[in-house]
């Protein structure tokens, strides 16, 4: 971590002298402030996004950062918000006035006016947030840091400014913020923070689905996502947005019989996964591959715990979740659904005989997505016994050979038909019917069964004998 009381150095980007240029010839303070600030002391050098606050108006100040530039960059002005923006070469240039901000009970949107420094630094979320930099000429690159924000980057302490209480309730995204950040900087929340979150959970039904999802991303982003999970789950958060994840802790004995914790082992699951993919909707995936076992969970004396059907209700549930949560209904949702749905299949495989029928079904229905599959499905595995363990990754390792040679071979991912529905409707001279549907149906499971090679001529040599079975001749053959 870097510790100085001037930060010249950080500063050294022309569009800081420019700025400071600005600021100067409109006769108002400005300075760098958040996260730039605060990543720079940490090392984590990030320059894509900055932060300039100014001690007077900041779309003035966009306005002129705009005129002393060559090309003149377009600048977005949000009046209502009173804050501007601009593109800099690869950096987005957020500009805002000083401000101070009150909060009504019903909505995260606080009544603004003008402010100082001070009171735009009062209003951070955390005083690792409320680090600044001077751009001014008397004392350029000096930190302004009235919280000891320092001294909390260098215990890796998550902090308020303020009253946490009032922080919290103001606006309850900053708690998901204060879980997020502990998560992505490895930081603790201080314990004053982190009962005033408990004790406020219930605000965040205030905040809009989109914005949580937002924060709820960032902490799946992470090198190691069970940190802020916990996290949300120890204070009460988690329950509140997502029920169906924090249903899974919940372990019951019947006769003796018990079922493992399903939540905690989710959590290794969307741990295990993230070395292998920075894919965000493969790990959604992860983190919903077992929310159907909560409402399939039964006992039985002969078989103890089963969860029978939990995959194909838990892809029900995706959806959703998705839909509550405001999430993106397209390609990506179905994209997370399969992953659920089928999060078993490889599993199965792995622990019978791989044959290549099941081999070839199971690439047929994961298409292009069965890479990701396995991965999921090799995260899933988290079995204490270092036999086990073993052995399930090796007979992956058998899946993923197999999974080769039956492509090669048979072609069936994307699957398209040797003989199309038009060719069955051209050589039997059949208008579009059930037999149509009928034929290239048992086409389709002869392949994948392996009774004919995916190839036109045996195709269409056992259409014709499907065909025969339904009391159809050929009227125009083609071979």
């Amino acid at each position: 971590m870097i510790q100085s009381s001037n930060y010249t150095e950080a500063l050294q980007d022309s569009i800081f002298k420019i700025i400071a240029q600005a600021a100067q010839e409109l006769n108002i303070e400005a300075y760098a402030i958040g996260g730039f600030v605060r990543d720079y002391i940490l090392e984590r050098h990030n320059k894509k996004d900055i932060d300039i606050v100014a001690v007077g108006s900041g779309i003035d100040l966009a306005l002129k950062v705009s005129e002393l530039i060559p090309h003149h960059p377009k600048v977005q002005v949000f009046k209502n918000y009173g804050t501007a923006m601009l593109r800099y070469e690869d950096i987005d240039i957020e500009f805002v006035g000083a401000r101070k901000e009150s909060y009504r009970q019903e909505s995260r949107n606080p009544l603004v006016e003008n402010g100082t420094l001070q009171d735009d630094q009062n209003r951070r979320d955390f005083t690792i947030n409320a680090l600044a930099f001077s751009l001014n000429k008397n004392n350029f690159g000096d930190l302004v840091d009235p919280f000891n924000g320092m001294t909390d980057l260098e215990n890796k302490i998550i902090r308020t400014p303020l009253d946490p209480d009032i922080t919290y309730s103001d606006d309850p995204l900053r708690m998901m913020r204060a879980i997020r950040f502990a998560s992505q900087l490895n930081f603790i929340i201080e314990e004053e923070s982190l009962n005033a979150i408990t004790q406020n959970a219930e605000r965040i039904k205030i905040i809009s689905g989109e914005r949580i999802v937002e924060e709820l991303n960032k902490i799946l982003l992470t090198s190691k996502p069970s940190v802020g999970f916990l996290l949300l789950y120890q204070t009460g958060l988690l329950d509140l947005i997502l029920p169906e994840l924090t249903a899974l802790n919940n372990v019951e004995e019947v006769e003796g019989h018990t079922h493992k914790n399903n939540f905690y082992h989710t959590l290794e699951v969307v741990d295990n996964i993230c070395p292998n993919t920075d894919d965000l909707w493969l790990r959604w995936a992860a983190l919903l591959h077992d929310i159907g076992k909560a409402p399939t969970k039964k006992f039985n004396k002969k078989n103890g715990w089963t969860f029978h059907g939990h995959e194909f209700l838990g892809g029900k549930m995706v959806k959703r979740i998705f839909q509550r949560l405001h999430m993106p209904l397209n390609h990506k949702m179905r994209f997370v659904q399969k992953m659920v749905t089928m999060s078993s299949r490889p599993i199965v495989i792995a622990e019978d005989t791989v044959t290549d029928s099941a081999v070839r079904r199971l690439v047929f229905d994961a298409g292009e997505d069965v890479e990701l599959l396995l991965t999921l499905c090799e995260a899933d595995i988290t079995t204490k016994n270092q036999k086990k363990f073993k052995k399930y990754h090796n007979n992956f390792k058998i899946v993923r050979k197999k999974i080769v040679e039956v492509e090669e071979r048979d072609h069936v991912r994307n699957f398209q038909p040797p003989v199309t529905g038009e060719e069955i409707m051209e050589i039997f001279d059949l208008k579009p019917s059930k037999e149509i549907g009928q034929i290239k149906d048992a086409i389709k499971e002869a392949i994948l069964e392996g009774d004919i090679a995916n190839e036109y001529e045996a195709a269409y040599h056992f259409m014709i004998k499907k065909a025969s079975s339904l009391g159809l001749k050929p009227v125009n053959p083609k071979l």
